[in-house]
């Protein structure tokens, strides 16, 4: 405590020079104590109240007399003007009660610092006592005052900025936000990677405070440790993993690098990506921060500590002169860009610094890292500044039972008397600079939401300008370049360790996808089906596209198509390309037609190993003993026998509980070796994605190695696998594995149904399909996302795209999004076994179905004429014929209450051809109303792409929003007998079925085995309601003929053969192949349509 001055103010940052005001106003009044007064403006700001509460006997009489103070608070510039009570005086008899005076402050970003000063007098020619005394929750301790009769102010040391505090503050704030975003994102947790080269003392110690901090405060805290041994090649692969890895939202380096191996430092840390830079070391953020970009980058922890504690203080950076000493790249020069672009002016200092003592005189704020033991003085500081002290020293100490203690780059005991403000040294800046680190992983993590933030999209369309008349469909797929497919994977939320690019134009997309957006709500779920198939076509394909196209580009909707891979048969074949067409297609057409990223070829190989496994199996069987067989399925090696996986597996299946190989007895050894098939039962058959009617009967075994063993069968196209089907239906790698395990490829001669798990193969056919089961990824030409995967037959199989593909999309697209998935065939087909089948495995419920028809077609099942490739069409498909036209209808009507009884809503797709009249297009639409269509609009998005698909687009929006009660056309747990009963009557409209002998016995079979509460997969002709493929329109009173009934019981369904079903297409006598080639300068493919 000093002596009584009234010109000595103690200020936290500077005071006008005007003191003689200030000594004037304070005079004490002696008239029942002093009333606080207003000093008048100083320095352009608001003067505060000088508050004073003395005890005074008055000149009249003894007694008690009570002063009253004043308070207010001053807000400006973040300064707080303490005043002294002033002297209390000898009084007379009595006693003067205290009083109370409190100047405060409003300080910048609201917070409130605030003083009391006190002053008491007690009796007869007692002494007056006064103190300091902050509120609660400001910084600072009491300053005690002196003795009776002070004469001058009372200057109270520097107020200590408690980084301990302040970082409690900081995390406790942080906890709060990452509870609130595990909140916002059920499963979401903020993750942070810790990569260490070596092991060193200081930085394990380092790391584990760091851990805890974040165990605390909730964020995933991940230590990676690489020994002194790495190479900076093992260091960077490391690096590159974890700036591939989505659950790393932040991490660090932690430096020095212990290593024994010659790395570069500056090379390491600018290869951490800068939005995961939270250490802010990367030349990325340092520039970006060095030109004031501070929303958009990561500031290394110590400047930003430093400057949380400067606005712990209330002062206001603006303005002020500020300066920092040391100029290293995570102190000093972030901290001077830090300053400057929070409008200080700043000066940096350093070890070249001629005047340093001047220079820091004049800061109003002072930071120091020199790393030189209490280098600045106390006398060196301007009254009243805030002082940062960022060094860590140890200095000698006798009285320490170490020796030494820390101290700081400041002298920090002559300091404090001058500085408003200082850190102490420990416990001043060093807690910040954890703490920072973890806000700047929140803060990352919160840049990662908002920019991946589930259904929000910053897609950008091509804009196309469509041609008449409308070009080839592969001259318009080259009419538009499309963009690259990452760019488009990162546009609809996708993260890069999602995408494995197959090139510029698609892409596998990894399920851990669906992982990442398992807790977001699905979007909206469309099917496009069509009316009975015709050979003049309805286009389901260019619908999808065309309204995927219209909802996301015309009408601002996420929007995604997923279609099935098309075979290469037909491509080849007299089909073409399946990628829809004119200006409502996927793109490329010749990626999306020709081999694709390989999936057809992996079901290939995958099909065609069970085949080979059943045939060798049998053949080992016949020539080998019980004793031989098994010791080559478990051999010895290095003198010892093990079981395989799928061999235990195998032995659970047949009751015997034993591990040890030579625990069997030879009856289990029987049992264990001998699968006894039957030749006769076996329905799998080998595959090629190739129409070779050659290959519907083969003879195989007649090698002369194969000792008679030999057999009839067939093959088939590859899109009629089993597999295929799996592929489509699974939902996941541990299903897929499942159901690949339970496919039945024969029965024993026992009767005993034979898996692929019993044939040893499974495993190895999920390795085969580990690749396939991810979606790959293509674009629509206006740049809509599409996904391409699977593609089953739609006869004798389901003949939908992937669940996978169908649940990736509806997670992607957020909640008011739409996903448009096309079924095969016509709406008795392919739609009736997407409901039934894949809604069934799925859980998804549809909202929409939209049912694609033509005029054209319309007519041919009126009645029309037939047609043929290569000649003309007849009158009848060119001219205006209403009758013809209205007698037809009878089928859109019949295929609108197949899909009402699944109790969705149905808007009607008319794709119009120039030759259609308004007349016939208005008479389809009317006819659609009037049998329960939600809607039924014109189509011309084969023309004029996306726009031509507009009213299609707004009629599904508004049917997504309807009432709609979906359920499924029958109860699995009903007789097989019963499901083909009411398929047949139902959604063919027969008036009965008859089972031949070979499928009654397969009932039999099949509810014996356990295969009886699967779903059915009708196989039957896709060209008539009936199973002769020459009834069009709706057919009625027949009887509808069950041949015989199959098993695909890996995928999950029975499928009744009505008719003669072939599952091996044949070339036409002038096949596409024809057209199609390759431009040998050009490299581009040509041919294909």
């Amino acid at each position: 405590m000093v002596g009584h001055n009234p010109t000595s103010f103690h200020p936290v940052t500077s005071l006008p020079p005007d003191r003689k005001a200030a000594r004037d106003l304070h005079r004490p009044t002696y008239s029942g104590g002093g009333a606080g007064r207003r000093l008048p403006s100083l320095g352009g700001t608001d003067a505060p109240w000088i508050a004073h509460k003395g005890a005074d006997r008055g000149p009249g009489g003894g007694g008690r007399a009570g002063g009253r103070g004043g308070q207010s608070r001053w807000r400006s510039a973040g300064s707080l003007l303490l005043l002294p009570p002033p002297p209390a005086r000898r009084g007379g008899r009595g006693r003067g009660s205290a009083g109370v005076g409190r100047p405060g402050l409003a300080g910048e970003r609201g917070k409130s610092f605030a003083a009391t000063w006190v002053s008491r007098a007690e009796g007869r020619g007692g002494r007056a006592r006064a103190s300091f005394d902050p509120s609660a929750g400001t910084i600072g301790a009491s300053l005690s005052a002196g003795a009776a009769f002070a004469r001058g102010v009372a200057m109270p040391p520097a107020e200590i900025i408690s980084g301990k505090a302040v970082s409690e503050q900081v995390r406790q704030r942080l906890k709060s936000q990452v509870a609130e975003m595990k909140e916002r994102v059920p499963g979401f947790r903020p993750g942070l990677a810790i990569l260490q080269v070596g092991d060193r003392d200081d930085s394990n110690l380092y790391i584990s405070m760091k851990l805890k901090a974040a165990a605390e405060i909730g964020i995933n805290a991940n230590h990676i440790k690489l020994p002194s041994t790495a190479t900076e090649a093992e260091v960077l692969r490391c690096i590159h993993n974890l700036n591939d890895d989505p659950a790393v939202h932040g991490f660090i380096v932690q430096l020095p690098l212990d290593t024994n191996k010659p790395i570069n430092t500056e090379k390491v840390t600018n290869s951490v990506a800068p939005e995961k830079d939270v250490d802010g070391l990367s030349s990325i953020n340092a520039g970006k921060l060095s030109r004031g970009d501070l929303g958009d980058c990561f500031i290394p922890c110590t400047p930003k500590g430093c400057m949380e504690l400067i606005r712990q203080t209330g002062v206001q950076v603006a303005g002020k002169r500020a300066v920092v000493i040391g100029r290293s790249k995570i102190v000093g020069a972030p901290m001077h860009d830090l300053l400057l672009w929070n409008h200080a002016t700043v000066t940096t200092c350093h070890s070249k610094t001629a005047s340093l003592a001047e220079e820091v005189s004049k800061a109003d704020i002072l930071v120091v890292a020199a790393g030189k033991a209490e280098m600045v003085k106390g006398d060196w500081i301007k009254p009243g500044a805030v002082v940062i002290d960022c060094g860590i020293n140890h200095i000698p100490d006798s009285t320490r039972a170490s020796g030494k203690r820390v101290v700081g780059d400041v002298a920090y005991s002559s300091a404090k008397e001058k500085a408003g403000y200082i850190t102490p040294v420990p416990g001043g800046v060093g807690p910040m600079t954890v703490a920072m680190l973890m806000q700047s992983t929140v803060e990352s993590a919160q840049r990662f939401l908002e920019k991946y933030q589930p259904g929000k999209w910053n897609i950008q369309y091509n804009q196309l300008i469509p041609r008449t008349p409308v070009p080839s469909d592969i001259e318009v797929s080259r009419s538009c370049f499309p963009k690259p497919i990452g760019q488009l994977a990162k546009e609809i939320g996708l993260l890069s360790d999602e995408v494995q690019l197959y090139g510029q134009c698609k892409a596998k997309i990894s399920l851990s996808a669906l992982k990442r957006l398992k807790d977001q709500p699905d979007g909206r779920y469309v099917v496009v089906t069509g009316i009975t198939p015709t050979p003049l076509g309805e286009g389901k394909s260019t619908t999808t596209v065309g309204l995927v196209q219209a909802l996301g580009a015309y009408l601002g909707r996420n929007a995604f198509a997923c279609v099935r891979q098309p075979s290469q048969g037909p491509t080849f074949g007299i089909k073409g390309g399946a990628a829809g067409g004119g200006y409502s297609q996927v793109i490329p057409m010749e990626e999306f037609n020709l081999h694709l990223t390989g999936d057809i070829h992996a079901i290939t190989a995958a099909n065609n190993l069970v085949a080979a496994a059943i045939d060798a199996r049998i053949f080992h069987e016949a020539t080998q003993s019980d004793q031989a067989l098994y010791s080559r399925l478990v051999p010895s090696v290095d003198g010892t026998r093990k079981f395989s996986n799928v061999q235990i597996q195998r032995l659970r299946r047949l009751h015997i509980e034993k591990t040890d190989p030579r625990a069997l007895t030879d009856d289990e050894i029987n049992k264990f070796v001998r699968l006894d098939i039957d030749p006769d039962s076996i329905t799998w058959q080998r595959v090629m994605d190739t129409n070779d009617r050659f290959l519907r009967k083969i003879t195989i075994g007649q090698s002369p190695t194969e000792k008679g063993f030999s057999r009839t069968a067939q093959f088939d196209i590859t899109v009629a696998s089993e597999i295929m089907a799996v592929l489509a239906l699974t939902d996941g790698l541990e299903d897929m594995r499942r159901r690949l395990a339970k496919m039945v490829v024969a029965s024993s001669k026992n009767g005993v149904p034979i898996t692929t798990e019993d044939l040893g193969v499974s495993g190895a056919l999920t390795v085969l399909m580990k690749d396939a089961i991810e979606p790959n990824l293509m674009q629509t030409l206006e740049g809509n996302p599409v996904f391409v995967h699977a593609g089953p037959f739609a006869n004798i199989a389901h003949g939908n795209s992937s669940v996978l593909a169908d649940k990736i999309a509806l997670k992607l697209v957020g909640k008011e999004g739409f996903v448009v998935t096309e079924a095969g065939f016509g709406a008795d087909i392919g739609m009736e076994k997407f409901f039934d089948i894949k809604c069934r495995y799925s859980g998804l419920q549809p909202h929409v179905v939209v049912l694609v028809a033509t005029v054209r077609a319309l007519k041919m099942h009126g009645g029309g004429p037939t047609v043929a490739a290569g000649v003309p069409l007849p009158k009848e498909y060119t001219e205006e014929n209403l009758p013809l036209l209205e007698k037809g209808c009878s089928n859109l009507r019949k295929q609108i209450q197949n899909a009402r009884t699944f109790g969705i809503p149905v808007v009607v797709a008319v794709n119009a051809f120039k030759s259609d009249t308004e007349a016939e297009l208005q008479l389809v639409i009317r006819l659609a109303k009037e049998v329960g269509a939600f809607d039924a609009v014109k189509c011309t998005h084969w023309a004029d792409a996306g726009r031509g698909a507009v009213a299609l687009a707004e009629a599904v929006q508004r049917a997504s929003l309807a009432p709609s009660n979906f359920k499924f056309l029958y109860n699995v747990e009903l007789p097989i007998v019963d499901k083909i009963r009411i398929i047949a009557q139902t959604i063919y409209g027969a008036k009965d079925i008859e089972l031949l002998p070979e499928a009654e016995q397969k009932i039999l079979l099949y509810t014996k085995q356990g295969f009886g509460n699967l779903p059915i997969c009708m196989a039957k002709t896709h060209l008539s309601l009936s199973h002769d493929p020459e009834q069009k329109g709706v057919p009625s009173g027949f009887i509808l003929p069950i041949r015989d009934i199959r098993a695909s019981v890996g995928a999950g369904f029975l499928y009744p053969l009505v008719g003669t079903m072939s599952t091996m297409p044949g070339l036409p006598t002038r096949p596409c192949f024809y057209d199609i080639d390759l431009d040998p300068a050009t490299g581009e493919v040509t041919g294909l349509f």
